[in-house]
């Protein structure tokens, strides 16, 4: 069987965590900032797992990581 080759895109969106789940950032923190309230936009700093539905998916894109 042939190496499998991993979506680059995804590999730089999405990294492991020790237990295995996978983490990601949160969208909508890049532009129109200025309606966005100081405590959305400081919980939009922060890195979330990603959600079961889509694990997946992530794990198919994602052979290696």
């Amino acid at each position: 069987m042939p190496k499998l080759k991993t979506k680059k895109a995804a590999a730089k969106r999405f990294k492991k965590t020790g237990t295995g789940k996978l983490k990601r950032m949160k969208a909508y923190k890049s532009h129109i900032l200025t309606k966005k309230s100081a405590k959305r936009k400081r919980n939009l700093r922060k890195a979330t797992t990603t959600d079961a539905s889509n694990v997946k998916t992530m794990k198919k894109i994602l052979p290696y990581i």
